[in-house]
Parts: C-alpha cells; structure tokens; sequence
C-alpha cells in the first residue's frame, strides 16, 4: 500500500486524518467521563463510578459507529469487540468475583474479536513475530507476579485472558506496520498497559491510584482502537 509522507495510507484524505466534530465530541465524552468517574471513586461516589464509567463505555461504542466500524468487514469484527468490552466494563463495576470472571470473559472474546479484525488486514510477519516475543517476557513477568494471587478458576482465566491480549497486542503492531497509521498498535498497547492496574487492584491489593492512571488510559486505547476503523477495508 502506497503512503504519503507523514506515513498515512494513500488512500487516506485529508479531512479523514483527523476527527470531525462529532467523532471529536464523543471521543472527549469519553475521556471526560473516563476522568469523572475516577473523581467518584476517589469521593467515594459509587453511583457515579457507575454512571459515568458506563457513559464513556458507550461512548467508545458510538464513536466505532461515527467512524464507519458498520461499513466494512474489518470494522464488524472491531464492532464486536468494542460491544464486548462495554459488556466487561458493566461486569467490572462489581468488586464480586464472579461478576469479575463473567467481565474477564467478556473481554478475553472481545480480543478474539480484535484479532480477528486484525487478521483481516495486511500484516508485517517479522513485526508480529518480533512483537509476540517480547509480549511472551511481558506475560511471564506478569504471571509470575500474579501467580500466587490466584486460586480456582482464575488460574486458567487469566493466563488465557493475558495470552489473548498481548496475541491482539502483536497483532495490531503488525498490522499497523503493514499498513499504517498506527493508531490500532497504540491502542493496542496502551489497553495492555491499562490492564496491569486492573490486575493489581483486583489480585494484589485494591488502591485509588490503581483507577486513577488505568481508566483513563483504557478509555484513551478504545478511543484510538475505535478511531482506526477511518478508511479500512
């Protein structure tokens, strides 16, 4: 695929680069409530973790839409996925560990969906094999940290969940580099990112600061996650 000089795909206007007004509304809806609900949780306002966390999750959902995720084959299968981690993001308003598991699930498809949405575009295999690699030190970093944390079913359900998103993770790098721009490599891993600070509130121990630099960053990744689906096939 042909690029142009600061690295977009050809076939890429200009007026397509960045947001319109309404994509540009609902992704600051987003992040803005993304914000507020970390203020909730620090007063202490349960209800309004709930309300606004909510809100910026359905955000990112109309924001996929506002950028055509419903006009091509790469963007159902983005669709999907930002359907599903709205799903984990309700499941995950709970501190019940079966509720927890039932939002890890959603999100463990909701990157089988993201995969897919990824195997559907060019890939650069050097660059996904390469990133898998480094993925693989990361998620034995992290399981040997979580590892004695874990009992009954969430010793299988977290290594799959980890094995899911950093395959995604690889996945989108590959794809970004085959075909630029790279928005899916950085929401990629900045949902990874995002992921270590829920893994330390729910496993290692439960602290504000935990939501307070991992939401936002979250709702940031599915902002650029669902801005990718601009001018894909």
């Amino acid at each position: 695929m042909p690029f142009t000089a600061r690295g977009f795909p050809a076939s890429v206007s200009p007026h397509q680069i960045f947001m319109t007004l309404p994509q540009l509304l609902t992704a600051s809806i987003c992040l803005g409530s993304s914000i507020a609900a970390v203020v909730s949780e620090r007063k202490g306002w349960r209800a309004g973790r709930g309300i606004f966390k909510t809100i910026a999750s359905t955000a990112f959902v109309v924001l996929g839409l506002l950028c055509g995720a419903a006009e091509t084959f790469y963007g159902h299968w983005l669709l999907a996925g930002l359907v599903l981690c709205w799903i984990g993001d309700v499941f995950l308003l709970s501190f019940r560990k079966d509720l927890f598991l039932i939002g890890t699930v959603a999100f463990l498809f909701a990157h089988f969906a993201f995969i897919a949405a990824f195997a559907s575009l060019p890939l650069n295999w050097i660059t996904f094999y390469s990133a898998l690699a480094l993925a693989g030190l990361f998620a034995a970093a992290i399981l040997v940290w979580l590892w004695p944390r874990l009992n009954g079913i969430f010793k299988v359900a977290i290594p799959l969940y980890v094995a899911a998103i950093l395959t995604m993770t690889a996945m989108a790098i590959a794809a970004s580099v085959a075909s630029g721009p790279m928005l899916a490599a950085a929401g990629a891993i900045a949902f990874t990112a995002s992921d270590v600070s829920v893994a330390r509130d729910r496993f290692v121990v439960r602290d504000v600061t935990n939501y307070g630099w991992g939401l936002p960053l979250y709702f940031l990744a599915m902002i650029l996650l669902a801005y990718s689906a601009v001018s894909k096939p």
